[in-house]
C-alpha cells in the first residue's frame, strides 16, 4: 500500500486510506523529534489496542497525518467490537478509553465507540473523521495489519 502525497493545505486527500503501522512510520514518523515522539506513542496505543482483542478498526487522523514538521498531537478513532468491556480493562490500557484521560497520559487525543453504537453505519462513522473544522474534506489513515 502506498500513501498518496499531500495536498497544498498539507493534507492526504480525501478518503480512508489503509496503511500498515510501518508505513505511517516511515512516512509520518520520523521527519522531526516531535513526529518521533507521536509516532512511538501511537506504536504504543495501537499495542495496548490490538491486546484487548476487540479492536475492529483504528483511525489516525489530525495534523499527524499532514505534512506540518510540528504536529500538535496524534488523533485517533477507534471502532470496538461489541463485546468490547471497558470495565474489563485496566492500567494503560484503562486510560486509553477516557478521553481526557487519554489526552493527559498519552498526549494523543482518543475517541472511540463500540461497532453497535455507528448509527450510520460503519463506514459512514469512519468517514467522518474526515470533516476538518472549517468543514473541508482531508484524508485520514486506517491501520491495516501487514500481510505476510
Amino acid at each position: 500500500m502506498t500513501l498518496p502525497e499531500t495536498n497544498e493545505q498539507s493534507d492526504l486527500p480525501p478518503g480512508v486510506h489503509q496503511a500498515t503501522l510501518q508505513e505511517i512510520s516511515e512516512r509520518f514518523g520520523g521527519k522531526t523529534t516531535r513526529r518521533h515522539l507521536l509516532m512511538l506513542r501511537l506504536e504504543r496505543i495501537y499495542k495496548l489496542v490490538v491486546e484487548t482483542g476487540h479492536l475492529a478498526r483504528f483511525i489516525v487522523f489530525g495534523s499527524f497525518t499532514t505534512a506540518k514538521a510540528e504536529p500538535n498531537d496524534v488523533d485517533i478513532f477507534l471502532l470496538m467490537e461489541d463485546s468490547f468491556n471497558f470495565d474489563q480493562t485496566s492500567g494503560e490500557t484503562r486510560l486509553l478509553f477516557d478521553h481526557r484521560t487519554a489526552q493527559d497520559y498519552f498526549g494523543c487525543s482518543v475517541f472511540w465507540i463500540r461497532r453497535l453504537a455507528a448509527f450510520d453505519g460503519e463506514q459512514a462513522t469512519i468517514e467522518h473523521w474526515q470533516i476538518k473544522r472549517d468543514g473541508k474534506l482531508r484524508g485520514i489513515i486506517e491501520i491495516v495489519l501487514e500481510v505476510s
